[in-house]
């Protein structure tokens, strides 16, 4: 299996290496359970959650493909877009945040077996952006690729 993503800064992008997520694994899963019960049936496991990164699985599932034997789009979208969340919720502690835009880039069929999304956020504020690859479990090349801005509302105080 993949390991989650590794806190190395690249030019442009902040270094979240000595940030502490705003909420832990357990937290982002009750989370799920209370504010958004929908997540549950897609059937994705919360892997790790650190400031700014998430990496999430979507495990092998008859129900998720489409012809052909391949995960289907809308399964990978909603994966990547769950992945966003906890890294954006990882970064600010907003558990309001909500998806503004959100691009994939599909660069080839994802095999039946697990997917893992590996997001992390490339900037934080009101708008919040970031990115996910998808990658089969058993490795080799991206399936996907998506970039996706968050509106993020203020903590009040």
């Amino acid at each position: 299996m993949l390991k989650p993503l590794e806190n190395t800064p690249e030019p442009g992008i902040p270094d979240t290496s000595t940030s502490k997520a705003h909420i832990s694994l357990e937290e982002f899963r009750e989370l799920l359970d209370r504010l958004h019960p929908f997540a549950a049936g897609l059937g994705i496991e919360i892997l790790d959650i650190q400031h700014g990164r998430a990496t999430l699985r979507l495990p092998p599932n008859p129900t998720n493909q489409r012809l052909g034997g391949i995960v289907a789009g809308p399964m990978l979208m909603g994966l990547a877009d769950l992945a966003l969340y906890a890294a954006v919720v990882g970064a600010t502690g907003v558990a309001e945040a909500v998806t503004a835009s959100l691009t994939i880039n599909f660069l080839r069929g994802a095999p039946a077996d697990g997917i893992v999304a590996q997001a992390r956020i490339l900037k934080t504020g009101r708008m919040t952006a970031g990115e996910v690859l998808l990658l089969p479990e058993s490795g080799g090349d991206p399936v996907a690729q998506v970039v996706s801005t968050w509106s993020v509302p203020r903590k009040k105080a």
